[in-house]
């Protein structure tokens, strides 16, 4: 090397060579052990398959089922119904309902209603609910397809059996559970006219006690109220309905949306009309029995519309299938799904494999390393480094 040469420790051809030795002597080191390292992760493989046989078996029991769909156009089957048709779009403003069957099938409720059923504490062997409920869910699983719309429900157990009753039982469950709920458009629609018609008919008693108790004079007789007091009653229900509807588009719109400009003018003009209407009552011997039958007539309409209106929401619960329509059963399985025997040895054997051979590859290396001078010293130094932690 003359003084112009740069001053490299070691040239790219020797670093090359270099690299090409270490590989070339690595190949050797395996090589020579082939014993080794066949025969250890063989050994490590059977011991983890006896292991295996250790394990109580698991068997995973599958239950899938169709939830009742959300109907959409509830309100066009209500258009022949007046006015109060469009009071169900309002109430009733849930999307898709089965992701709301997946959480309730999640539920405490339904966890505990298992746990009682099937003794899981025991099954368990746990003290306390709460530990049980964690057991439960890490051993069902609840999945919703996004592709066909099918719930899906797995259960992993020891005993088969039970796997496919915890299963089964889930749907029985949810369905115990729906029954009492208003999930679906229609069973929201059901729930809020069957309250609406509890009121109205407390109201209707209410009306006729009232007349009944108001008695009526020859003036009253003669003035014959009852066309006038049914046309009132109508066009007050129609208020009412258009009231109702008015409420529940400002829950979804601003005032100044069309919708809402277009049912202030018919509020407004039903409003006018009613107005009228009242006015034209004049007083009399007859005026409060005309009062008192006008209210009557009104709570009567509108009993007779909301009963109309809940008759037409159960149809529609019953057609939308409030039963869930199961399309597989679970039954009992024939297989375990856990341990996997052969998976967990084959596993086991690469992984006992890969572990020997680095350390085999380490030890050339360090053995390749304190045969130098300079490499001794390093060696010597990670010893120290190593002591002083």
């Amino acid at each position: 090397m003359t003084e112009s040469d740069p001053p490299y420790l070691v040239t790219p051809q020797e670093l090359v060579d270099s690299e090409a030795g270490d590989s070339l002597d690595a190949a050797i080191a395996l090589l020579e052990r082939w014993r080794l390292l066949l025969f250890v992760p063989l050994l490590a493989g059977c011991v983890a398959l006896g292991v295996t046989y250790a394990i109580p078996s698991t068997f995973t029991a599958k239950t899938s089922f169709l939830p009742p769909q959300q109907q959409n156009s509830a309100a066009s089957a209500l258009a022949s119904l007046s006015a109060l048709a469009n009071v169900a779009s309002s109430a009733a403003g849930l999307r898709t309902p089965a992701d709301q069957f997946v959480a309730l099938m999640q539920s405490t409720t339904v966890q505990n209603r298992l746990i009682d059923r099937f003794d899981l504490m025991k099954v368990y062997d746990v003290d306390l609910r709460t530990d049980a409920r964690r057991d439960l869910g890490e051993s069902a699983r609840v999945t919703l397809s996004k592709r066909d719309g099918l719930i899906s429900v797995e259960v992993d157990d020891t005993s088969p059996q039970r796997a496919a009753d915890i299963a089964n039982a889930y749907v029985e469950e949810l369905r115990r559970l729906t029954a009492t709920l208003a999930i679906t458009e229609a069973q929201q629609r059901r729930a809020f006219f069957e309250r609406q018609l509890s009121q109205t008919r407390d109201r209707l008693s209410a009306a006729q006690q009232s007349l009944e108790s108001s008695g009526f004079s020859a003036g009253a007789l003669k003035s014959e109220p009852r066309a006038a007091a049914e046309s009132y009653a109508k066009l007050r229900a129609e208020v009412t309905a258009a009231e109702v509807r008015l409420q529940g588009l400002r829950g979804s719109l601003v005032d100044s949306a069309p919708e809402i400009v277009q049912q202030i003018a018919i509020l407004s003009a039903l409003r006018g009309q009613l107005t009228r209407a009242e006015g034209a009552t004049g007083g009399g011997s007859g005026a409060d029995y005309i009062s008192k039958f006008r209210e009557y007539k009104y709570q009567e309409t509108l009993f007779d519309l909301f009963s109309r209106q809940y008759e037409l929401a159960r149809v529609d619960e019953a057609r939308e299938g409030s039963q869930f329509q199961v399309i597989d059963a679970a039954v009992a399985p024939e297989r375990k799904s856990r341990p996997k025997r052969a998976l967990i040895a084959v596993a086991t054997t690469a992984v006992a494999g890969l572990i020997l051979m680095a350390w085999l590859l380490a030890r050339q290396s360090w053995r390749r390393l304190a045969s130098s001078p300079q490499g001794a010293q390093r060696a010597q130094r990670l010893r120290a480094a190593f002591k002083l932690r």
